[in-house]
């Protein structure tokens, strides 16, 4: 059984894409040749009813409910919309963009009213064959983004199937003595020890310190190290054995921004674990974005990990209007403009995502799995029209010429895979 899939990064759409706007066609035409064609919808949809959350993935993203006839008109019939800014206005915000995406008919995963509705499978049936997708997010602003389950005399909690880390510092003896030291004489773990004494905490494991909510464990050289939080990880390959029995393709999508070393292209050692583990559960591919910039491709077990797709539309500055705290933030108040609140974020229009060129380029894979096994991969370079005004910048076009592949072709090597670029300007990944 072959199934084609299509896949792109971040959709930050906060305006309409008029459909025979440049590239508009090229890339559709490109995509409608898969059966699955996904895409993270990195927005909330309603027309401004609710609060702004307390917490907000950077800005308060909102659009009408309209939009998802571009998104739709792209061709995409898969998504996700389990990121950083699902709770950007709240429970009300996150479950009225679920009513909005469910009643335009595309199938999604990833959010939901309680926690086994958003760690679910969801299905899509094609003529090739049925193809399942779970969606996960780390990039969470604090854990109460996270759905809760229900028990048996209470509902569960709105929001997305997260995946928190686990994280410690590792130091040297030598450092964990300092660092003991330090908690001690400053008394910073005080109301903590004394919670732990009482109970409320477990006791630390030999080797071990703390620091506020800092761990340090020994070990031979300062490192910081990341794994999936355990609990979070064996849901999502328990929904993987589930999706085992009702589809013939299973794709798992995640929202990350973590890193590892200093660089934003670099996937965080957690999350190349997690991407990993979904494969040796049974996932067909792994579908990464969050960062707003591409990262490695790797070929795992002959099947694909994208550990980000970048960003296939990104409005980042078309917000009409925001809540307080997005201005007091800036030190301004809601007297003042968007126009002037942009400003002065970018520091006049010379930071931000918006000025950096790697932002607005990426790729679009699509990939063909025949009997579970990747058979052909190609790569669609897109650019987001960069240094264009901000009304009309930001939405994807074809380009084979600002070294777009042979960027993410540099950044892929360390994991094994070789990306040629044909004579249409494509990449090709030979398997």
């Amino acid at each position: 059984m072959k199934l084609t899939c299509c896949a792109v990064g971040d959709m930050l759409i906060q305006r309409r894409i008029p459909q025979g706007s440049d590239g508009f066609a090229t890339v559709c035409e490109y995509m409608s040749r898969a059966d699955a064609r996904y895409v993270n919808l990195e927005t909330t949809l309603h027309r401004g009813e609710y609060f702004g959350n307390q917490f907000c993935g950077g800005s308060y993203l909102r659009a009408d409910p309209e939009i998802l006839q571009d998104v739709q008109a792209y061709g995409f019939n898969l998504m996700s919309f389990a990121n950083n800014h699902s709770m950007d206005f709240s429970h009300g915000g996150l479950m009225a963009t679920k009513r909005a995406v469910d009643a335009a008919g595309i199938v999604n995963a990833g959010v939901g009213g309680n926690l086994d509705e958003a760690s679910a499978p969801a299905y899509l049936d094609t003529a090739n064959g049925r193809i399942a997708l779970i969606g996960v997010v780390s990039s969470m602003e604090n854990e109460a983004a996270l759905a809760g389950k229900q028990s048996r005399r209470y509902p569960g909690r709105p929001g997305v199937n997260g995946l928190r880390v686990d994280s410690h510092l590792q130091v040297t003896q030598e450092q964990l003595d300092v660092i003991k030291e330090i908690g001690q004489l400053s008394h910073i773990n005080a109301q903590k020890d004394i919670e732990r004494a009482e109970g409320y905490h477990p006791p630390l494991p030999d080797g071990t310190a703390v620091l506020k909510d800092l761990q340090f464990r020994v070990g031979d050289t300062p490192k910081y190290v990341t794994h999936p939080n355990r609990v979070d990880m064996e849901r999502v390959e328990k929904a993987i054995y589930e999706a085992q029995m009702q589809a013939d393709l299973i794709l798992v999508t995640i929202h990350s921004h973590e890193i590892s070393g200093d660089k934003k292209e670099n996937p965080a050692d957690f999350l190349q674990e997690f991407a990993r583990r979904c494969i040796d559960a049974g996932a067909h591919a792994v579908i990464g974005h969050g960062p707003h910039l591409l990262r490695p491709i790797e070929i795992y077990k002959k099947r694909p990990i994208f550990y980000s797709l970048g960003n296939f539309v990104i409005h980042n500055e078309c917000i009409p209007f925001a809540p307080e705290e997005m201005f007091d933030r800036q030190g301004l108040t809601s007297d003042a403009t968007m126009r002037e609140l942009f400003c002065d974020r970018s520091a006049g229009y010379t930071r931000g995502l918006m000025r950096d060129r790697r932002m607005l380029e990426s790729v679009i894979p699509r990939f063909e799995m025949e009997d579970g096994e990747l058979t052909c991969l190609e790569l669609l370079p897109i650019e987001l029209h960069f240094g264009e005004k901000v009304w009309r910048g930001g939405n994807p076009r074809f380009s084979a010429e600002h070294g777009i592949i042979e960027r993410l072709a540099q950044m892929s090597e360390p994991f094994g895979t070789t990306v040629e670029i044909d004579e249409r300007g494509f990449g090709v990944i030979r398997i």
